[in-house]
């Protein structure tokens, strides 16, 4: 057993870790922030993408010690008190949420894709979220989202 310390959500977290856990693994089990989800296991398909210092990361191809340190953005934390974040709403108003497997790594990678670009093209949208699968939706209405969630963090930047 170690201990390490983890920035997650804006909060500092001392977790007992086996050496051989991942980041995944201490979201989920250690942290309980399920929104994470495990899907290949191999880095393939997205479903437990987070954002650790600012980019899209794999949490299943991260060791859980080589997170201490950085800050770690799980779905649960990019809620805005009692809205959701921009992304969500587009998202729902889009219909780019079927099933919902991936929506929270999707929901990410955008969000680090919109942080770095605030006005991407579709192609890069389609770049910035090319390490997420999704069965459900065919991804139109999944970039259509994306372009509305730049629209409205460009309205609310400009209102400040």
């Amino acid at each position: 057993m170690k201990v390490i310390q983890l920035k997650v959500n804006g909060g500092v977290y001392k977790v007992d870790i086996e050496e051989d856990m991942r980041l995944l693994d201490v979201l989920r089990d250690k942290l309980r922030l399920t929104g994470t989800k495990e899907g290949c296991g191999e880095g393939e398909c997205g479903a437990c993408t987070v954002i650790m210092d600012g980019v899209s990361v794999n949490a299943c191809m991260v060791m859980a010690f080589q997170a201490e340190g950085k800050e770690i953005i799980t779905i649960e934390g990019i809620q805005r008190k009692d809205e959701l974040h921009p992304i969500q709403r587009a998202f729902l108003e889009e219909g780019a949420v079927q099933c919902g497997f991936c929506t929270p790594g999707m929901i990410l990678s955008a969000k680090a894709l919109l942080d770095r670009n605030p006005s991407p093209s579709r192609k890069e949208i389609r770049e910035g979220i090319s390490g997420n699968l999704c069965r459900c939706t065919g991804y139109n209405q999944i970039i259509t989202s994306v372009e509305k969630a730049s629209q409205y963090l460009r309205r609310e930047e400009e209102e400040k």
